[in-house]
């Protein structure tokens, strides 16, 4: 257990349980950062709620617990720059949870989820960044895109980068690759194939064009007189002229 000679030794207990209950099971979009060797401050991390000017950021604060807590309130502040109109340019909270509403009997839980529905719900009656609460009275839009430019600035988690985009990629481009090849596979006639078969690797812009325009050796139709016949039928005949010339 930890010793902080600032927290009377049965607060320390107190707040050690506590903040393992926060640990264990954290408030929603909230999470909390121990220091075993040190209870008086208290560091987390609130995540911007969803439909607010804050929706995708994440904010740091923290609650400074002084000796007599918890008779007096932990004193809360943004370390996260925001623009807020209960939350002061040095990043000083205002909220009746840490003011005239505080209990002793009021928990860390109670103060967190109090400061996340002030990013829900501001109160700029009673603001301490006065720019912040006119500009959100009189003219909302312009104040929510003030809000979230500086949102987008200083409070925006970084993205993490695909692990998988590179494969994915090569992946896609290796079957592209391998569609081209086919498709661009000339035609290569074995001569010797009387059977007519085709190599199914051939591609089919290929076939057509074969089947169009028949090449010089393909097979002539019964009605032609082939050269070749031509020419064994004269052999034939000079061969009878010759035995009848013996005769």
């Amino acid at each position: 257990m930890a010793t902080n000679e600032n927290l009377p030794p049965k607060v320390i207990k107190q707040l050690a349980k506590e903040l393992k209950s926060l640990d264990e099971s954290p408030p929603e979009d909230i999470r909390v950062h121990v220091n075993d060797d040190n209870f008086s401050t208290i560091l987390a991390d609130i995540e911007g709620p969803p439909g607010t000017p804050y929706e995708g950021g994440v904010f740091r604060i923290r609650l400074l617990l002084s000796q007599d807590f918890p008779q007096s309130p932990p004193k809360g502040y943004f370390l996260t720059k925001i623009f807020h109109p209960n939350i002061a340019k040095n990043g000083e909270i205002c909220v009746n949870t840490l003011k005239k509403d505080w209990k002793p009997t009021l928990g860390l839980r109670h103060v967190l989820l109090a400061i996340r529905c002030l990013l829900i719900e501001p109160f700029p009656e009673s603001a301490l960044n006065e720019e912040a609460g006119k500009m959100l009275m009189e003219d909302y839009d312009s104040y929510a895109k003030h809000a979230r430019l500086l949102t987008g600035i200083h409070a925006m988690k970084p993205k993490p980068k695909s692990k998988t985009a590179i494969g994915e990629s090569t992946t896609v481009n290796s079957t592209n690759a391998e569609a081209n090849i086919v498709s661009h596979t000339p035609l290569t006639v074995d001569t010797a194939n009387k059977s007519g078969y085709v190599d199914p690797g051939v591609g089919l812009s290929a076939i057509e064009a074969v089947a169009v325009s028949p090449s010089p050796s393909a097979k002539k139709p019964k009605g032609d007189i082939l050269p070749s016949a031509v020419s064994l039928d004269k052999k034939k005949i000079d061969v009878r002229k010759k035995s009848l010339k013996r005769l």
